[in-house]
């Protein structure tokens, strides 16, 4: 299988102006990391996963980029599937399309204008016509949330496909991603947690008929530098309660290199690196990076 390692920024990065993110892609650009990955939240100091992107696809020639993940529930699927082809064709392939639910949280729901009840439904409808969308030359669907009659959406992304991977690691998230996805990209877990995961994943495709390729298993990895602050511990604390922050959090470059061993040897090969907190300098951190993780590529 191909190891390949990108970096992603979390939800609370302040890497949200040029001076800031510029750096960050020409570093990314520069030592060879495969990819960028921005998360999404409303209420973050994030850059927008799609405006974030397309500024990416602009400065550089050679890195693919994915937000990780986009919420899908509360977006417009033909507006939706307008942008994320143009910015496929714009950037000669290079966009890695993930999708998600969203947070729990009343307020991230109120910005997407969805009630937390509806958001599995939605997304089971959403995805499929999106697919549908980038595929067919014109659309009719007659759904619960959303109708089309002879929906025509150009231009088509020039990935054939374009595969879609999914996040989350619940029972219900994991089902899904075996029904929907093409790729599983869950985070904030242990090797032995995503391994177990990945097997349901695919009893779940092979009920349904489908086959996910060996190597579209991944892991957003979080790692730090410290301390781990406060925000962070509450979301360990809900995903994984029993488990030692220290499985799932590497300290240090070294300890990132050797939690993405244990995933390769748990079966995943794409990695999405994420440090807790903010750098003084992102050359500087993505060189330590880079020197401690890269040499994993095959």
């Amino acid at each position: 299988m191909k190891i390949r390692i990108g970096f992603g920024l979390g939800t609370r990065t302040l890497t949200n102006d040029r001076e800031k993110f510029d750096p960050l892609l020409d570093a990314l650009e520069g030592l060879g990391f495969d990819s960028l990955w921005l998360s999404e939240r409303i209420g973050g100091e994030c850059p927008d996963p799609v405006v974030g992107m397309a500024y990416a696809a602009g400065r550089t020639r050679r890195i693919k980029f994915g937000a990780s993940v986009m919420v899908l529930p509360g977006r417009n699927p033909a507006l939706l599937a307008k942008e994320l082809a143009s910015l496929d064709r714009l950037s000669g392939g290079r966009l890695l399309p993930a999708f998600g639910l969203g947070i729990r949280d009343e307020h991230e729901q109120m910005a997407f204008g969805v009630q937390r009840n509806q958001r599995a439904k939605i997304f089971d409808e959403v995805l499929p016509l999106l697919r549908r969308i980038w595929t067919e030359e014109s659309v009719d669907h007659d759904g619960e949330f959303y109708n089309y009659t002879d929906l025509r959406v150009e231009p088509k992304p020039r990935q054939k496909p374009m595969d879609v991977w999914l996040g989350g690691a619940s029972p219900a998230e994991l089902r899904r991603v075996g029904r929907l996805s093409d790729g599983w990209l869950p985070s904030f877990c242990t090797p032995a947690i995503a391994a177990e995961g990945w097997k349901v994943v695919n009893e779940v495709a092979e009920d349904h008929g489908r086959q996910i390729e060996e190597d579209h298993f991944g892991a957003l990895v979080p790692y730090t530098h410290g301390e781990l602050n406060p925000p962070t511990v509450e979301i360990l604390k809900r995903r994984a309660p029993d488990t030692d922050p220290s499985e799932i959090i590497p300290v240090g470059w070294q300890g990132l290199r050797e939690q993405l061993e244990r995933f390769i040897e748990a079966g995943a090969s794409k990695f999405v690196p994420v440090l807790v907190g903010e750098p003084d300098n992102w050359t500087d951190e993505l060189e330590g990076v880079a020197a401690a993780c890269l040499p994993l590529h095959n």
